[in-house]
């Protein structure tokens, strides 16, 4: 099974180049026609949604709805799915965080390896993540040296 790669995809989904987009166009034909579906890594995915926000502009329910088609696209299998359509659902709701810390939780929760630790408020609200709290700089013990 051969995989895609994040400039594959943000092709597939802007068509802003065309010969470019034919050649996806081929290649998701091909795996049509053979019944054969292409691996997107989530490693992939997460770059694909930074790509779509930070190089395209792209608000958040466009990238939501591109991740989504992305998700339903037949012709495409994914690494960690179950996690994958988690992260996404989490990072539709209203004040999430970044759509890279809702996966980082359901890949945590997904293997059974929750709390996610960590510093972001907002992170720490999804489901398996915890804030991490740190101590006041007078109450800390001083590093050996």
């Amino acid at each position: 099974m051969a995989a895609l790669d994040t400039n594959v995809l943000v092709r597939w989904l802007t068509d802003d180049d065309a010969e470019q987009s034919a050649a996806v166009a081929r290649v998701l034909q091909s795996a049509q026609e053979q019944d054969e579906r292409l691996f997107v890594p989530v490693t992939v995915l997460l770059e694909t949604e930074w790509v779509l926000r930070s190089r395209y502009h792209l608000d958040k329910p466009s990238v939501t709805a591109a991740l989504d088609a992305l998700l339903s696209a037949t012709e495409l299998e994914f690494q960690s799915e179950p996690a994958l359509e988690q992260a996404l659902w989490s990072f539709k709701q209203e004040g999430s965080p970044d759509f890279a810390d809702c996966m980082h939780a359901a890949l945590v929760n997904q293997a059974g390896h929750s709390p996610l630790l960590t510093f972001d408020v907002r992170a720490a609200r999804l489901e398996g993540a915890q804030l991490l709290e740190s101590e006041p700089q007078h109450k800390r013990q001083p590093t050996v040296g």
